[in-house]
């Protein structure tokens, strides 16, 4: 060190003074490190999750004129996002400190949690939708899917399909309904189960492509479904059994108002069938017809158009096919690093 190198870094009792800044520099270097390890330690689920949750975030700070608090939205996206990556950093240095897998209870907790969060994930995103449906568009979309609607059947089938309304039919289609809960969680549950994470991993990719791509274009595109529009219209409320007591109690604490295009439900069913068909082919025809009565009971029970439906099953099958892309260059990346 040069006696202008001593003079700028001495303090005032003569002692060196540079440690505080070598300090914060040793901090960055370390958070830098802790990001790469935890950057590394995703896989293509976190790629789809933490882009989402980036773009939605610039969109938010492009149109905050239509949000009421969209510094506290980018905030906790940003907390998501955070908590994400802390998990996967967790999971991994677990696994490395781990010589045989679930031997120690800490690796078998965070491995859990590292494997079942996404779902969690998929409900976070769903339940802020209520807050980003008029971040680009202030307005409804209604009318335009009504009209191709009759365009396409004739009539309002929301309406028409009234005329079949029994408690009977009711309670089939509320439990037709409520089967959208569980694909995902049986498909994932079953491959779990028999350890094959990269399937697992695979079917939750395709997922959250699905998911993303429909929370998406409902920003772009917002829609409230037929229970608002037509609230009013129809000549009285579905009864039927605890199928239909259970949908009303779940409807009533976690309804959003929009995002009704293209609907989740059939987005993330037809992405779940997509993954059974791939990975587990008997559970794909026990899934099938479920998942057809699901898609008709969306609309009986009022809370979907046709074209709802439509734009699910697109949505569902085209996260399939680029989830699959997802994986396979990820596939890439890991063979190009491996071979360096």
């Amino acid at each position: 060190m040069n006696e202008l190198q001593r003079r700028n870094y001495q303090g005032s009792d003569g002692t060196i003074a540079w440690a505080p800044q070598t300090e914060r520099l040793g901090f960055v270097a370390l958070m830098a490190r802790e990001f790469t390890e935890a950057w590394t330690a995703c896989k293509t689920f976190e790629w789809i999750a933490l882009g989402y949750l980036g773009l939605s975030s610039v969109l938010v700070a492009m149109f905050p004129e239509n949000l009421a608090h969209p510094m506290k939205l980018i905030a906790t996206q940003a907390g998501v996002a955070a908590l994400i990556l802390i998990l996967c950093r967790v999971e991994a240095s677990t696994a490395q400190q781990s010589p045989w897998l679930y031997e120690s209870f800490s690796y078998r907790f965070w491995h859990f949690w590292r494997h079942w969060y996404p779902h969690l994930f998929f409900l976070f995103c769903f339940e802020e939708m209520g807050r980003l449906v008029h971040l680009v568009n202030p307005g409804w979309e209604d009318a335009k899917l009504m009209a191709f609607d009759r365009w396409l059947t004739g009539v309002n089938p929301s309406l028409w399909l009234e005329r079949f309304a029994h408690p009977a039919l009711t309670e089939f289609m509320e439990f037709s309904y409520f089967t959208y809960f569980v694909y995902l969680l049986i498909l994932g549950g079953v491959l779990y189960y028999q350890r094959d994470f990269k399937d697992y991993w695979a079917v939750m990719t395709y997922s959250a492509a699905g998911y993303a791509f429909g929370y998406l274009i409902a920003m772009l595109f917002p829609v409230q479904s037929p229970w608002f529009t037509l609230a009013g219209q129809w000549h009285g409320e579905l009864t039927g059994g605890p199928f239909t007591a259970l949908i009303n109690m779940i409807e009533k604490y976690g309804r959003v108002h929009g995002a009704a295009f293209p609907s989740q439900h059939v987005a993330g069913a037809m992405a779940a069938l997509w993954g059974a068909w791939r990975h587990r082919r008997g559970l794909f025809w026990i899934f099938l017809p479920f998942v057809a009565c699901m898609c008709v009971s969306t609309v009986y029970v009022r809370n979907h158009y046709v074209a709802d439906v439509l734009g699910g099953m697109v949505t569902g099958t085209l996260a399939y096919f680029v989830g699959r892309w997802v994986m396979s260059a990820r596939g890439s990346v890991q063979s190009a690093t491996e071979n360096k």
